[in-house]
């Protein structure tokens, strides 16, 4: 081997080492990984670029797949929600209570109690949150569970703070923001794709069935036990104002001396008699009706007959006064 090939053949071999030691610095300086191996290292260098855990570099969330298969929230949706959980705890909203899932925190529900003096006042209506995997930075899906006369049931409804208008998505607002403009919009009348027309007759209907239709919910009343309580204690109070508030039929006056009926001509009141005192009628009482009777029917007679003869006297004059002229 000639002087000038030996010297160009050291030359390569320096440059190969220099490149790949450039290489390895880069990688561990970023953490950048490769399942390829680079051209022109040694395996030592080379096995620093096998497959790791895939990492993205805007949002640094993780890809890696848990025991089940299927892919693990995002670490930016998590501590965001988390994060609302805990603003949402702090600083409830108006007549609004949510909780997520314990198995999917991407999947929340939520409770409207119905506001006073709207037709949902005394409803409870049941819905869920659907949150994608890139929240904030993309829209949730609102969903209605509980019939309520406003919006289809287990229906996407298209809201400004829905995934129906990511054009018009902020990611600065939270859980609390998207139900409170969920209310707003409820107990409007503007219509949208997703939302109903019923009379507010049809709405108070509902609301009264929405505590009946919650309680047959499982996933209703493990996320919400003190609302089932509540509802319950609302349920039995109703229950028992309704039966102390039973309507009595209207007594209807009788006939005198119908065995079928009230004695001593007083009215019958749920179906029965309703004697004065002992079972058996008194007599003087018994001739008391009946003489009242015919003094009714006396005086009946007397007006009619008073009547048929100022009619009589009137037709008389009418045609003397008709012979005259």
């Amino acid at each position: 081997m000639s002087c000038f090939h030996r010297r160009y053949t050291n030359e390569e071999e320096n440059r190969k080492r220099r490149f790949s030691s450039c290489w390895l610095a880069i990688a561990e300086a970023t953490s950048v990984t490769s399942s390829r191996r680079v051209w022109g290292l040694t395996t030592e260098t080379a096995a620093v670029f096998r497959v790791q855990p895939r990492i993205h570099i805007s949002t640094g969330v993780s890809e890696e797949m848990n025991n089940n298969g299927n892919k693990r929230a995002p670490t930016t949706a998590t501590q965001r929600l988390k994060q609302d959980y805990l603003r949402i705890k702090k600083d409830p909203v108006p007549y609004i209570c949510a909780e997520p899932l314990p198995s999917n925190i991407l999947e929340w529900h939520y409770v409207v109690r119905g506001p006073e003096k709207t037709p949902y006042e005394g409803g409870y209506y049941h819905g869920k949150l659907i949150f994608p995997r890139e929240f904030p930075f993309k829209p949730p899906s609102i969903y209605m569970i509980t019939p309520n006369g406003r919006f289809k049931c287990n229906t996407r409804l298209c809201l400004s703070i829905t995934d129906f208008h990511p054009d018009t998505w902020n990611p600065a607002w939270s859980v609390s923001t998207i139900l409170t403009g969920l209310l707003s919009f409820m107990v409007e009348k503007g219509p949208t794709l997703g939302s109903i027309e019923t009379s507010d007759y049809t709405k108070r209907q509902l609301s009264a069935q929405s505590l009946a239709f919650n309680l047959k919910d499982k996933v209703f009343c493990e996320l919400f036990p003190d609302v089932v309580d509540e509802m319950k204690q609302k349920q039995k109070a109703q229950e028992e104002l309704s039966a102390r508030t039973q309507p009595l039929p209207l007594p209807d006056v009788v006939p005198d001396g119908d065995p079928q009926h009230a004695h001593y001509g007083l009215p019958a009141l749920n179906g029965g008699p309703v004697p004065l005192g002992g079972a058996n009628p008194a007599p003087g009482l018994q001739q008391a009706n009946r003489n009242h009777g015919l003094l009714g029917g006396a005086l009946a007679n007397l007006f009619v007959i008073v009547g048929f003869a100022a009619f009589a006297y009137t037709v008389k004059y009418v045609l003397r006064s008709i012979a005259q002229e």
